[in-house]
């Protein structure tokens, strides 16, 4: 039987290397339905300095939704992913089992996962916009059957206005399709595959002599009629 201790991340090295990324921090703040996925598909890209946060602990109407098993009920949404996170890829994450208010200091690269449009929005102007260190913020957003994920500069103004203009108010999305209170795990799927694909594009294009266009600042599709737009800010 051989042992595994650590992943090995050969077979998409080409696509992305986490030893030139290195230990370039990367935040995923929230880690439900699509949190917990995303943070998961970023250990086995192999990122090294990954911070998860969330205050909340596994209820059992998460697990059908939701990265988590029957055994994590109960436990911190943070600490149970850390583990799974350990069990299967033999990295370990730093966890804060905390609401980010704005009183933290975030990474490089930021994706923003909560459950409301105010938090998002909290979060943002408190901890991200006009952050020279924060290179990069993923957000997404999620309905029964569609999504969107946005990839935004929080440096540059073109996108900041673009990307503020589509926030509301929380009972505005509440009722809206991309702010439903029903999450489906296929779904949750589809929307964390993509903001883990937009990640990968931003640093492709960061590269040296890179010829990848950066991603679409706006990613919008539907499942059910099935659609597919997407926007550059500029």
């Amino acid at each position: 039987m051989i042992e595994v201790t650590a992943i090995d991340t050969i077979r998409h090295i080409s696509v992305f290397n986490s030893i030139d990324f290195g230990t370039t921090r990367v935040d995923v703040i929230g880690c439900g339905a699509t949190g917990s996925r995303i943070a998961m598909s970023l250990a086995k890209l192999g990122i090294l300095n990954l911070h998860l946060w969330d205050f909340d602990h596994v209820e059992g109407h998460n697990i059908a939704n939701q990265g988590f098993g029957i055994g994590d009920i109960g436990q911190s949404k943070v600490e149970a992913l850390a583990r799974r996170i350990q069990a299967d890829t033999g990295l370990t994450p730093t966890v804060h089992n905390e609401r980010v208010d704005g009183t933290q200091v975030l990474g490089a690269v930021v994706f923003v996962l909560t459950d409301t449009m105010s938090s998002r929005k909290e979060i943002w102007e408190k901890s991200i916009r006009y952050r020279p260190h924060v290179r990069v913020m993923v957000e997404t957003r999620m309905g029964v059957a569609e999504g969107r994920v946005y990839t935004i500069n929080p440096m540059q103004q073109v996108e900041i206005d673009r990307w503020e203009a589509t926030l509301c108010a929380d009972e505005v999305a509440v009722e809206s399709t991309c702010g439903s209170r029903t999450t489906v795990g296929p779904t949750a799927e589809l929307v964390s595959g993509q903001a883990v694909w937009s990640f990968i594009r931003w640093w492709q294009h960061q590269l040296p002599g890179s010829e990848i266009e950066r991603p679409a600042s706006e990613y919008i599709f539907g499942v059910l009629s099935p659609i597919v737009i997407s926007t550059r800010f500029e």
